[in-house]
């Protein structure tokens, strides 16, 4: 009888913890220019992985850019905000997952332009995409991942 009464209380207790944090959607801003429809793709492709996107159309997006760190030529099609970091271009979720779990110490990171193939673009995709880890403080960005 001890045992059971036991094991009612472990599951008493696991059943009242909080559900972890990555079970809530990752929540987003994601800024475009008012007559880019590729980046409506990309916001449904992060809604079909678990994120929360608010998307907010822009005449300012190159300022947004280049105040979050990221350099006019490695500037990607829109500009995303979340937990702290800036997301700029067509990412893959799975890069962004890498970049939430490990927190390193940059700005964020970027897909530069608009290459075929990637999440929210048409066409197939040809090459490896490299993503650059951005910073503030106007150091060249480096790679951050190659996809």
């Amino acid at each position: 009888m001890k045992r059971r009464s036991f094991c009612r209380g472990v599951i008493f207790v696991l059943a009242a913890l909080p559900l972890p944090a990555i079970a809530a959607p990752i929540q987003a801003t994601l800024y475009k220019n008012p007559q880019c429809s590729c980046c409506e793709g990309y916001a449904a492709y992060l809604r079909k992985n678990g994120f929360e996107v608010e998307v907010k159309a822009t005449n300012d997006l190159a300022e947004i850019s280049r105040k979050a760190g990221v350099p006019e030529k490695f500037e990607g099609c829109h500009t995303m905000f979340l937990d702290g970091y800036v997301v700029d271009g067509h990412v893959p979720v799975n890069v962004i997952r890498k970049l939430l779990s490990e927190r390193p110490a940059i700005a964020g990171i970027t897909l530069p332009g608009m290459p075929e193939g990637s999440p929210g673009m048409y066409g197939t995709k040809t090459g490896p995409f490299t993503i650059y880890a951005v910073t503030k403080d106007g150091a060249p960005p480096k790679v951050y991942v190659t996809e």
